[in-house]
């Protein structure tokens, strides 16, 4: 069963020349190369921006959103149709390979939004506006943005299109999560602006000089948000 990536690579090689056909290593690496055809190289990122990097992203985080692609939470065709002969286990050993991946990230995009714009987007993820119903985006993502282990993914490193494009799916159930599903309800109370306000902002901001995600909060956040456990005796190191 977990040899069934590489065996979809090994079946697409047999009608290559025989001098194309890579070597059979046998390893995570190899085995997830149908994950890294999408989310480039190691699992940096697509160059179209759609293909988020998946690389350093914390284990249980990776790990619920195969679950969602599997079990019909999250809505891609190739994906569902890739995971879903894949057992629990497995799709935990692929999750903790890239958590594992410790690379340089490319540089953050330019903002093209008015200065307003992307101060009201700056608002938002680091204080977030009571009034409006809308939580800080670093009371769950970390300080540094950079995510919390195990289950909260950072946001910097990621593009505009690919930010705008999941905060829609949240807001129109396309994309679901575990109850209670906090990012939908954050998403619905985001007017249209700001929420191009904070993917400006998020988009065009340089990951700090440690990327990795924190080991934990300060304090809880103020909307409790819900996630796939990791199975026990599997935490994340």
């Amino acid at each position: 069963m977990k040899h069934l990536i590489c065996l979809f690579f090994a079946i697409a090689a047999t009608a290559a020349p025989a001098a194309t056909v890579p070597v059979f290593e046998d390893t995570m690496a190899q085995r997830t190369l149908a994950c890294t055809a999408c989310h480039g190289k190691e699992g940096r990122a697509g160059p179209d921006g759609y293909y988020p990097r998946i690389a350093g992203k914390p284990t249980g985080y990776l790990y619920n959103q195969l679950l969602n692609f599997r079990d019909g939470r999250r809505h891609y065709g190739l994906m569902a149709r890739l995971l879903d002969p894949l057992s629990d286990a497995y799709l935990l050993e692929i999750a903790r390979h890239f958590a594992s991946l410790d690379l340089p990230y490319a540089a953050p995009q330019a903002a093209t939004v008015p200065a307003a714009a992307l101060e009201r987007g700056r608002t938002l993820v680091l204080q977030g506006d009571e009034a409006a119903k809308v939580p800080a985006c670093v009371q769950c993502h970390g300080a540094g943005l950079t995510g919390v282990a195990p289950n909260t993914p950072g946001l910097l490193g990621l593009s505009r299109d690919y930010l705008n494009a999941q905060l829609g799916a949240w807001r129109t159930g396309q994309r679901r999560a575990h109850a209670p599903d906090c990012m939908a309800q954050i998403a619905r109370e985001l007017r249209p602006e700001d929420l191009a306000a904070v993917t400006s902002w998020l988009a065009a901001q340089p990951l700090p000089p440690d990327t990795k995600p924190a080991l934990s909060l300060p304090q809880p956040p103020t909307i409790t948000c819900g996630s796939a456990a990791l199975p026990a005796g599997r935490q994340q190191p």
